[in-house]
């Protein structure tokens, strides 16, 4: 994400809403405790209907499990510039520049990052009855910790995780989301990412905040 390329691409912004994905009946919206950021299940409303479409693709019993959506700049910047003290920590010898692109490739400078705008989620499949499948490795999974496991096409995973992984990527491309291939779990769909990749002249969602208290159905 940290690419110039991205960063380059311009956003007409569309002004469409935010909507909260606990009120789409066809989705299921991991519980946790959300003190950091209360506004994770939000999510641009064409966004939303796109994995409302994906998971009408999912074979019976199987569930999208949206885990989080949109994040506050304040939140990304936070967890942007953790991670790159963590990478210089780890590497003292490291320039200030190799540091934010090493950062990048993992989190999302905030200017650029998908979830500011409301146009990404991570997420994974689950069963009926809440079992989560195979995906190799945990979302947020580094590519320190996973030794890279964490890359959509690694191939130190199992042979049971990169179906699963092509099942999950199945459904959102049909969909129209794209994928951020260091994050198994990252897909977004309208943000600078997804314009770059599809060679967009634009992108059609830019940061934006939202008021936490509010909640619309699809």
């Amino acid at each position: 994400m940290g690419d110039p390329r991205v960063a380059a691409i311009p956003v007409e912004e569309c002004g469409e809403d935010l909507i909260d994905t606990r009120d789409i009946a066809q989705l299921r919206v991991a519980r946790h405790h959300a003190a950091r950021n209360a506004a994770y299940p939000f999510l641009r409303r064409s966004v939303a209907e796109r994995l409302s479409e994906a998971q009408g693709l999912l074979p019976p019993g199987l569930h999208l499990l949206l885990v989080e959506a949109y994040r506050p700049y304040e939140l990304q910047d936070y967890y942007f510039n953790r991670h790159k003290q963590r990478l210089t920590d780890a590497d003292p010898a490291l320039t200030e520049a190799e540091a934010f692109m090493a950062a990048s490739q993992f989190v999302s400078p905030p200017d650029v990052a998908p979830h500011v705008s409301g146009a990404a989620v991570d997420l994974t499949i689950m069963t009926a009855d809440g079992q989560h499948l195979d995906m190799g490795t945990p979302i947020d999974a580094s590519p320190e910790e996973s030794d890279g496991a964490c890359y959509f096409s690694a191939e130190n995973i199992s042979g049971e995780a990169r179906g699963n992984r092509e099942l999950l990527a199945s459904v959102l491309t049909a969909a129209g989301l794209v994928n951020y291939p260091t994050e198994w779990w990252h897909w977004s769909f309208g943000d600078r990412y997804w314009a770059l990749v599809g060679s967009r002249p634009r992108a059609i969602f830019g940061p934006t905040k939202i008021a936490t208290g509010t909640r619309a159905r699809l």
